[in-house]
């Protein structure tokens, strides 16, 4: 690549300058000529970076970018081909003055994307197209520093449509806007196909950013815009600017939906640091953001930050009619051998959506100590029993210093400390809590060591059910109002009179009783009746820390960033120099999740789901609750785990359950029912594949599909 600024020969652009020809006039003109006259155009917009290579071509380079480009006349697509890509691409920014000689003008590309002006007067020259190419002819490029540039040249300035979050909701759909926000989450990089068998994927994440207009954030898709250094560092507190964003909303009418901005192909995404000189650092609306982080305090403001994880938006529509019309009819429904096929078949960090239909036959809630052991690879009768505490220990005051930040450098406690995924401190299932799981209330008083030591272990694999008529014989009443005995390490244990109760209990339930539980607990008669005799059974309700929604941390920016963005298979970049672990990050989502087993319509397959109820209390807007209230089941277990975090969050002893009456209410409502469950698959690397119940449909009549 050679030197751009040796390729600017101002003396001889300004003699050049008389020479010029205009847009308009190549339109007139371009038919009856060969050779053209030099053209001096501004970059308004830029596409991402094509690549259009195929094994039966052979083209060195075979890269393609747009740009549209205007002069005093209109705006006109400008083309640049193979080898000049990389060569000027990166060089070619919105708002750079280009001075074109020995180009050459082609009809236009009827279906190639076309960007909004900024400037709604501006005229367009759709037919043709502005040429650049290495050779037939070899065009010469020029790049105009901007304090060389004369008002008599007559060039446009870059416009923008900045929007605030307050007018977003009144915009159609499609509609195309600029937004600039303070960053407060930052997903993690998936990558999707862009044909259903194709071997070629576009990369993403999700994103929010605030910017003081709205209690409700921009939610936004952000697709990879051919600006790799800044699309792996977007991160919470940093300034974000996206151009050319598109309205996505519900156009199959949800009341519920909620409405979010993707990328198009002449997006730009900028970041702190990618600022300054920008055209747009001008604009009204863009002042107005930078006045108001100016009166907001920095520590508030990284309460609210959250980074990677699993996030489950947008959310499948109400309907599964509706979800149909938005997907081909062939790739709508799956059987559960079909989905472990597309789970095998997934690639590196590929996401996928996929419906499933079967029955809803088991539920397990399992909290921070039962996932840990389950990560570990350990069986819980090799590892005591571990509490997460109460609340993560707070590290040093730190505070970040950033030179293009303009938010107030207060104090900020990063709130990390030992983590437990996916949840903080609930009680569970490891071999003590189990057997004292069920039982009247006690009093709380401590247990000798005698007591202790007269518990049974129960194997991991060994879940008893209790059902009404024991829990009568037991004297149990609402599981919300029962209470745990806990020792000094915070395990629930029992003493030796109500584990012989216990047994009792559980000595005379009769194989033919309803639909059993314990507190964390729930199967149904058929589950019990074929799980022995299944011809699959898959595995996947496991979560891993990758899945976790993680509270930001500036300390150790560098760290979470590589966690979340892509990592090679062969090359390895540099490490960022840390002893500290992904799993040692508070989670920013609930105490837990729900294993869920969904059995097959003819009984003989099955597969084990988690949902990860998402709940952040600080920004109650991250994750949207009420995006599932119409799924009955999915709302309870959602609505279970949010109030025990706000319970756990205010120092308060969490007495409700994780399998309330509620959920097992809901559960035994779609018992033996057929259903269709959207599940959300995405592989995280090695032989890690989460896999998430999104949504339940269940079947009202044949052909009739209605939410649960």
């Amino acid at each position: 690549m050679f030197n751009h600024e040796c390729s600017v020969l101002f003396c001889s652009s300004l003699t050049l300058v008389s020479k010029l020809t205009s847009l308009g006039q190549l339109e007139m003109t371009w038919r009856s000529r060969v050779h053209f006259n030099p053209l001096l155009v501004r970059v308004l917009h830029k596409s991402r970076l094509r690549y259009y290579g195929k094994p039966e071509k052979k083209v060195d380079m075979p890269y393609q970018a747009y740009f549209e480009v205007a002069d005093a006349s209109g705006m006109m697509s400008m083309v640049l081909w193979n080898s000049l890509c990389p060569e000027w691409y990166n060089s070619m920014k919105v708002g750079t003055v280009l001075l074109l000689e020995q180009y050459t003008i082609k009809n236009s590309y009827p279906f190639k994307t076309q960007p909004t002006p900024g400037d709604s007067q501006m005229k367009r020259f759709a037919t043709i197209e502005i040429s650049l190419n290495v050779r037939h002819p070899p065009t010469k490029i020029s790049i105009i520093p901007e304090e060389m540039v004369k008002p008599e040249w007559g060039l446009p300035e870059v416009k923008y449509r900045f929007i605030t979050r307050s007018e977003l909701d009144d915009l159609p759909n499609n509609h195309s806007c600029d937004v600039i926000g303070l960053v407060t989450f930052v997903g993690r990089a998936e990558r999707t196909r862009k044909r259903e068998h194709g071997e070629d994927f576009w990369l993403y994440r999700w994103a929010h950013a605030i910017d003081g207009t709205s209690d409700q954030p921009f939610i936004l898709e952000l697709f990879a815009t051919s600006q790799p250094d800044v699309f792996e560092r977007i991160h919470p507190m940093t300034y974000l600017v996206c151009t050319q964003m598109r309205v996505v909303r519900d156009l199959t009418g949800n009341p519920s939906s909620t409405i979010y901005l993707t990328t198009s192909n002449e997006s730009q995404i900028f970041i702190t640091g990618w600022h300054k000189g920008q055209p747009y650092t001008k604009d009204t609306k863009v002042k107005n953001f930078i006045q108001w982080t100016k009166t907001q305090s920095e520590a508030d403001q990284m309460k609210k930050t959250v980074i990677g994880g699993y996030y489950p938006f947008p959310r499948p529509p109400n309907n599964f009619l509706k979800y149909c019309k938005n997907n081909k009819v062939e790739l709508v429904l799956k059987t559960i051998s079909e989905t472990g096929k597309q789970i095998e078949e997934l690639h590196y960090r590929e996401h996928k959506r996929i419906a499933v239909q079967g029955i809803i036959s088991a539920i397990r809630y399992i909290s921070c100590s039962n996932a840990a052991e389950e990560a570990s690879g350990l069986e819980p009768g090799q590892k005591g029993t571990s509490q997460c505490p109460e609340s993560s220990s707070m590290s040093k005051d730190c505070v970040h210093q950033e030179k293009a930040t303009s938010l107030q450098n207060k104090e900020v406690k990063s709130s990390l400390g030992p983590h437990c995924a996916p949840g903080e401190q609930h009680q569970h299932q490891a071999p003590q809590a189990k057997r004292s799981s069920v039982k009247r209330k006690i009093p709380r008083r401590l247990n000798t060591d005698a007591e202790q030591a007269s518990t049974s272990v129960v194997p991991v694999s060994s879940y008893h059910y209790f059902t009404r008529s024991a829990r009568r014989k037991l004297g149990l009443n609402e599981f919300q109002q029962e209470d745990f005995a806990q020792d000094k390490n915070g395990q629930a244990v029992s003493d030796s009179v109500q584990h012989r109760t216990d047994q009792e209990g559980m000595s005379d339930i009769p194989e033919t009783e309803e639909t059993g539980r314990t507190c964390d607990s729930w199967q149904s008669d058929l589950w019990a009746q074929v799980k022995d005799k299944l011809m699959k059974y898959l595995h996947h309700g496991s979560i891993f820390p990758e899945s976790i929604p993680r509270k930001f941390d500036y300390v150790h920016k560098d760290l979470l960033m590589q966690q979340y963005n892509l990592h090679a298979a062969v090359h390895q970049p540099n490490e960022t120099r840390t002893d500290k672990n992904i799993s040692e990050f508070r989670s920013a989502s609930g105490l837990g999740y729900y294993e869920v087993t969904v059995l097959g319509i003819n009984h003989d397959v099955a597969i084990d789901v988690a949902f990860l109820p998402l709940f952040c209390p600080e920004d109650p807007h991250l994750f949207q609750l009420e995006d599932i209230q119409n799924d009955t089941l999915l709302s309870c277990m959602s609505c279970i785990s949010a109030c025990q975090q706000k319970t756990t969050s205010n120092g308060r002893l969490r007495d409700i359950f994780p399998l309330s009456n509620e959920i097992v209410e809901a559960a035994m409502d779609l018992d033996g029912k057929h259903v269709v469950c959207i599940l959300d698959i995405c592989h995280l690397g090695d032989d890690k594949v989460e896999v998430f119940l999104s949504k339940i449909y269940k079947t009202v009549e044949p052909g009739v599909l209605n939410p649960v």
